[in-house]
C-alpha cells in the first residue's frame, strides 16, 4: 500500500507521499527449517537481502519535491518460531510465537528534480 502523511520538522510539517512500492529482489541465501518436539516449527533466514523501488514525493510551505527512490537491505537476519496445535477439529493449526528480525544495512538512493 502507498504511505502518505505528516511529520512536524523544525520549522513546519513536511507532507509527504510514497506510492508505486515494488520489491523488485529478495534473496535468502541461507533459510533452514527445523521441528522443535512438542512446540512447532523453527524458520531461520540468514544473511537475506532485499530490493525497493518507489516513487515519492515531499511538499513544505518552502519547496516541493518528487522523484524515484531505490532502497536496498542487506545483512537481514530472522528467526520465527511457530506452534503448530490442533484446533476442537483435529485439524493443525499454526500461529506465531516469536519473531526476531535484524538489518544490518540499508542503502537508499533517492533521484528527484532538485
Amino acid at each position: 500500500p502507498d504511505l502518505s502523511g505528516y511529520e512536524k520538522f523544525g520549522l513546519g510539517n513536511v507532507k509527504y507521499n510514497i506510492s508505486g512500492i515494488h520489491v523488485t529482489a529478495v534473496e535468502f541465501p541461507s533459510a533452514s527449517i527445523s521441528l522443535l518436539p512438542g512446540t512447532g516449527i523453527k524458520l531461520v533466514i540468514g544473511n537475506a537481502s532485499l530490493s525497493i523501488d518507489m516513487n515519492w514525493n515531499i511538499r513544505t510551505w518552502m519547496f516541493k519535491d518528487s522523484g524515484r527512490s531505490t532502497v536496498y537491505i542487506s545483512k537481514v537476519f530472522a528467526t520465527a518460531i511457530f506452534s503448530t496445535p490442533l484446533d476442537n477439529t483435529g485439524h493443525t493449526a499454526i500461529s506465531l510465537t516469536s519473531c526476531r528480525t535484524t538489518s544490518g544495512d540499508i542503502d537508499i538512493k533517492l533521484s528527484g528534480k532538485s
